[in-house]
């Protein structure tokens, strides 16, 4: 619920998420505000998602008024600049974001649990995705958390998840926002926009593709009574009923690698700073030159250990050697 109010609020894109006993994993878009800001409409709009509606009252009295001093010439328009101000600043923006997303559960857990203090061992640690193959990867790694864990044969039955919200609807909505996220994560390299309406069919079917295969396919020829031949695809590790018709042998065999890859923990998804193409973290360490010794000639790294099955797809702006596997 605190997610979704502040996604609202910041114009920040939940793209995926999963929610562990002890951690919380997102994928986020952050578009830049619009160039000519925010109308007072979507102001309000905004504010509505995280303040109660007296508080809004209070900041469209406010903004009326400014209004009509500028109107009267009794005012310059910076009065109601630094009106919007207030609370512009916390909006698209990762460090905003997660500070008052973390602070509002805080203060809740704390307020249930009936104790005091904080509540998360370290600041949040941040990964630059690129659009395209990256997005989609992490955003399957983070939907398959729970069946790392072992908590479920199947990320559809995690209901704390971008996965199980969009498969399952959640207790609060129809998934109609975890669904435009996944659009979003898997198509956004093609321009397409967060729109749920094309989850279905083909960015769904491609989504599960990816989250299922772990694997060479197995076929297993039943002979059935009627003497006729049948094929059934068996996959390690999921329920049979789960897969079948549904999957497709993917067409290279680098997703098969890629799949057994998302599989196990890949310490560049939450420590590799970037992650993206080699020319996509080539840029960024050109942006950031300054940030990084003087004998380094070029940003992209190739992934090692668990993240191995991807090198040569994607690359990392840093060079992990401690704790890959």
């Amino acid at each position: 619920m605190y997610m979704r109010m502040q996604e609202n609020f910041s114009g920040c894109r939940v793209l995926a998420y999963c929610l562990m006993g002890n951690h919380v994993h997102l994928l986020l878009e952050v578009p830049p505000l619009a160039a000519g800001g925010l109308s007072d409409e979507e102001l309000l709009k905004r504010l509505r998602a995280i303040c109660p509606e007296g508080v809004v009252a209070e900041v469209a009295k406010e903004l009326r008024e400014a209004r009509q001093k500028v109107r009267e010439g009794l005012a310059h328009e910076t009065l109601v600049t630094r009106i919007h101000e207030r609370f512009t600043y916390r909006m698209h923006d990762l460090g905003e974001f997660m500070k008052t997303l973390l602070q509002r559960f805080t203060r809740w857990f704390n307020a249930m649990h009936k104790r005091t203090g904080t509540l998360w061992e370290s600041r949040f640690k941040s990964v630059l995705v690129e659009d395209g193959i990256a997005s989609q990867t992490m955003a399957a790694y983070i939907d398959l958390n729970p069946v790392r864990a072992g908590m479920v044969p199947d990320p559809a039955d995690y209901r704390w998840s971008s996965y199980g919200e969009a498969m399952g609807g959640g207790p609060r909505g129809d998934g109609k926002k975890a669904r435009a996220g996944l659009v979003r994560a898997i198509m956004a390299h093609k321009g397409y926009e967060a729109d749920a309406r094309l989850w279905p069919g083909g960015v769904s079917k491609r989504y599960r593709m990816i989250l299922l295969e772990e694997g060479e396919e197995k076929l297993r020829d039943v002979v059935s009574k009627a003497g006729k031949v049948e094929v059934n695809v068996v996959r390690k590790g999921m329920r049979k009923a789960a897969v079948g018709a549904e999957m497709e042998r993917l067409q290279r065999s680098r997703d098969v690698a890629l799949g057994k890859m998302l599989r196990c923990r890949v310490r560049y998804f939450t420590d590799g700073a970037v992650i993206g193409s080699r020319v996509f973290v080539d840029e960024v360490f050109r942006l950031c030159r300054d940030r990084f010794g003087g004998t380094r000639k070029d940003g992209a790294r190739k992934l090692r250990g668990n993240g191995a099955a991807a090198a040569g797809t994607l690359w990392s702006i840093r060079d992990l050697k401690k704790g890959i596997e």
